[in-house]
């Protein structure tokens, strides 16, 4: 994490979201896809919220988005961008945009998972430009 990035504060675990923060920390995005109905959701859940069912399976995900919408926080010490990014695999999930001027970011922009460490040490899935690591060569 950069000098000039914000704390993040820690998630609240429990039993049926504990698979998805161990992962996390191993740097791995996980979701869920219901046995029955085939359908991925997010937010970890037991219970599939399309129909239903007890049986859902934890996979990884690509971690390849585009975002859909996003605001940036400009009234606090750090600014920061915070979006809803579109999976690939067909979910949304709100999440922080990193690595990126915030003034150049854009609905459609592609993003992909990074990690940052939350105030309590866990790790955190955020996103950041799909081009990021070949800006950062140049």
């Amino acid at each position: 994490m950069s000098t000039n990035e914000r704390n993040y504060p820690a998630p609240v675990i429990n039993l049926e979201t504990a698979p998805f923060w161990a992962a996390a920390n191993e740097g791995v995005f996980l979701l869920k896809r219901c046995e029955t109905c085939g359908e991925v959701h997010f937010y970890p859940r037991a219970v599939c919220p399309h129909c239903l069912s007890l049986k859902t399976q934890w996979f990884k995900a690509s971690g390849k988005a585009s975002i859909y919408s996003f605001s940036v926080m400009r009234r606090v010490e750090i600014p920061y961008v915070i979006a809803y990014v579109s999976l690939s695999e067909g979910v949304t999930v709100l999440s922080n945009i990193v690595d990126a001027d915030i003034d150049q970011i854009a609905i459609n922009d592609k993003v992909e998972v990074t990690f940052r460490r939350s105030e309590s040490g866990q790790f955190l899935p955020v996103f950041r430009p799909e081009n990021y690591a070949q800006s950062i060569d140049s």
